[in-house]
């Protein structure tokens, strides 16, 4: 792994965490009686699924091999 899948994945957990505590805050605050939290809850949903995509593509591109265009077949 190189460093700049180092910093994807750790971008991505730094985000998947932000998300699930904001899920988490707008859990607490009823999301079907305030639109606020509702927000939140969107929101943070977006956010946790955002973080883990960037994990998941960091992870598969360093373990994946390099593609060769030119090589004969």
């Amino acid at each position: 792994m190189n460093s700049a899948n180092i910093l994807f994945i750790a971008l991505g957990a730094i985000a998947l965490v932000g998300g699930l505590a904001v899920l988490g805050t707008a859990m607490r605050g009823r999301p079907g009686e305030r639109p606020r939290h509702a927000a939140m809850l969107i929101g943070g949903m977006m956010v946790t699924a955002f973080g883990m995509l960037m994990i998941a593509f960091a992870i598969s591109g360093a373990s994946a091999q390099p593609l060769n265009y030119g090589a004969a077949q």
